[in-house]
């Protein structure tokens, strides 16, 4: 009795063996082999710097689309890009490359806290119920999600006041930290030319005596520096000045005429010491 049943069932097995066979070759989904190729030469990092789930995602979106429009790995760059250009038959387009910058001024951070907080050590959260150390409800609240967002090792925090340092050698621009921080401090900009950059380290829209009641570095939304831009490069919008950086020629008035500091340059050689011993001999 026992053989019977034992060559039934193995007879019902194949039987349904086959029929999964044929069903999974009707149902069988095709997969362009490109999309292997290109998921090989993406980082891996899986970042979501390029707006997808992940690497694989986005080498899916690009063989789907047909094209690199508007899509792009920035933690790849160029050479990715020319690499993944190459495997679709494509003409690379080279971009400028970027960097995450902190639009918020140390000296803040590194202001007496008038305020207190000890709940949950996370951005998120902290921006929900606390407006901040300094008092400044648009500012770096310094718990780190910056930081733990980073996949590059790009971001090291001050471990005095919490605030975010960027390696600018280490960082790819994916913009994870960008979207990680809850106050919008951090900014994807283009590197410029020889690494030099000139923006406004504030994001506080409150008006100027408020928000100078905070920081001393803050924007007051004065527009002197908007005034002087010969490059019409600056605009002033809810008490507070931005420097586009297609428009902006590097030229630095806007930083010799900001009344408070919000407005910095980096990776510029120091001015040269102005010798006064012969005006004063005379």
């Amino acid at each position: 009795m026992i053989l019977p049943a034992v060559i039934v069932l193995g007879a019902i097995g194949a039987l349904f063996g086959i029929l999964l066979y044929f069903v999974a070759q009707k149902f069988k989904v095709f997969e362009d082999p490109k999309i292997d190729e290109i998921s090989e030469v993406l980082p891996g990092a899986n970042c979501g710097g390029c707006g997808k789930a992940g690497c694989r995602a986005l080498a899916e979106a690009i063989v789907k689309q047909g094209n690199m429009e508007g899509l792009r790995c920035p933690a790849g760059g160029n050479d990715v890009a020319a690499k993944i250009a190459q495997i679709m038959g494509l003409e690379a387009k080279e971009s400028e490359p970027q960097v995450a910058v902190i639009r918020c001024s140390a000296g803040c951070a590194d202001a007496a806290p008038k305020y207190s907080y000890q709940g949950m050590q996370s951005c998120a959260y902290a921006a929900s119920v606390y407006v901040g150390g300094s008092g400044c409800a648009y500012g770096c609240l310094g718990f780190g999600d910056c930081y733990n967002a980073c996949q590059f090792d790009a971001i090291k925090l001050d471990p005095k006041t919490g605030f975010p340092i960027v390696d600018e050698e280490k960082c790819v621009g994916c913009g994870a930290c960008a979207t990680a921080c809850p106050r919008k401090v951090i900014e994807l900009r283009n590197k410029g030319l020889k690494n030099r950059r000139v923006y406004v380290s504030c994001v506080n829209k409150e008006k100027g005596a408020v928000a100078r009641k905070t920081c001393a570095n803050a924007c007051i939304g004065c527009g002197k520096c908007a005034k002087t831009c010969p490059f019409e490069a600056i605009t002033v919008e809810n008490n507070l000045a931005y420097i586009d950086y297609n428009k902006c020629k590097l030229c630095r008035k806007c930083v010799v005429e900001c009344p408070t500091g919000a407005i910095v340059a980096v990776n510029f050689p120091p001015k040269p010491a102005v010798d006064t011993t012969e005006n004063n001999d005379k």
